[in-house]
């Protein structure tokens, strides 16, 4: 296979599928189609990364049933290949909010009882100073640290926004002194980012993609975020809970509530801050219908937000949209 002329090929192309740090594009070859995964060199790092995407994947592998398999990475040009997987992104007919197929709500248990079967030893390497398993207090710390940094970074610039929005000056001071009260459970390699943009449902299965966030850490963190991101009616959010609860290992699951609670509060102060950040930059290349849409958006990731700080849901669409003005220009 002519991987460099692939990339060329994928880098000249219109069409590709683009997230936070990568972009996807889908290359025809005599072998079948391919996700050529290129990153995108001007991403803002939001999120805690520990591993090379390509080192996870081959972690995985032996252990995870439905994860694109990795065919190629190049170090210089960056990119990695994957077998491409064909079907239908679940947020295209199952947007965040309402039901999903109930065999998604199977995929997904059952691919977080997959993760925690993998040995530490199977792992790619923790960075220096990771916490050591079982102290969720140091890994919920080591999250909140780049929350903090975020908006440190970012306060001199959206200081006013995030004042309006009433993001408070210390965001994370309502969360900071519970972390020693989390229950210690074994880590596990986590996804970290299961969302409904990154799952592929073919043939009543559901596929889970893009592993760049994946993390060593406190098996309640996956559900946490999966539950902030996949926005659950209740009903599903109750079921994905008990079967959650049902198939791990009883030490996985220990003390779920109320330290679920206290990772979803700092998820949700997260989202407040880095999509403010991120909103305000997309919105400069939005429509008028793509700008109504994340204002919106933005709005009710706030109001939840503010429900963590105590504070009333009182942000609107249009409130946004004066705020984040000055991001859309003309």
């Amino acid at each position: 296979m002519n991987w460099p002329a692939m990339y060329e090929r994928a880098r000249a192309s219109d069409e590709s599928a683009a997230g936070y740090y990568n972009r996807n594009v889908g290359v025809l070859t005599d072998e079948g189609k391919v996700n050529v995964r290129i990153p995108l060199e001007a991403a803002d790092t939001m999120d805690v990364r520990m591993w090379r995407e390509e080192e996870v994947l081959a972690c995985v592998a032996p252990y995870v049933s439905r994860a694109p398999a990795l065919r190629h990475v190049s170090r210089e040009p960056r990119f990695q290949v994957h077998a491409f997987v064909e079907g239908r992104v679940l947020d295209g007919f199952a947007p965040r909010g309402s039901a999903v197929p109930a065999h998604v709500v199977d995929d997904v248990v059952t691919l977080m009882e997959q993760l925690v079967r993998i040995p530490r030893e199977k792992a790619p390497a923790l960075p220096a100073g990771w916490p050591e398993s079982g102290d969720g207090a140091g890994f919920g710390r080591r999250l909140a640290a780049l929350t903090q940094q975020v908006y440190d970074t970012y306060a001199g610039d959206y200081g006013a926004v995030f004042r309006e929005f009433g993001i408070p000056a210390e965001p994370l001071a309502v969360v900071a002194s519970r972390w020693d009260t989390l229950t210690a459970r074994p880590f596990t390699v986590l996804h970290s980012d299961l969302h409904r943009k990154n799952m592929i449902v073919s043939g009543g299965r559901t596929w889970f993609l893009d592993w760049e966030l994946a993390l060593w850490g406190d098996p309640l963190y996956e559900l946490a975020v999966h539950f902030h991101k996949m926005d659950y009616p209740p009903e599903q959010r109750a079921e994905v809970l008990r079967r959650w609860r049902e198939r791990l290992p009883a030490d996985r699951t220990a003390g779920a509530e109320p330290d679920l609670g206290l990772h979803l509060a700092h998820e949700r102060i997260k989202s407040a801050i880095v999509d403010t950040v991120r909103y305000a930059k997309q919105l400069a290349a939005a429509d008028p219908a793509g700008r109504a849409y994340l204002t919106g958006r933005l709005a009710r990731k706030l109001n939840v937000a503010r429900a963590v700080w105590g504070a009333p849901p009182e942000m609107t669409r249009e409130r946004v949209a004066r705020a984040l003005a000055p991001w859309v220009g003309n």
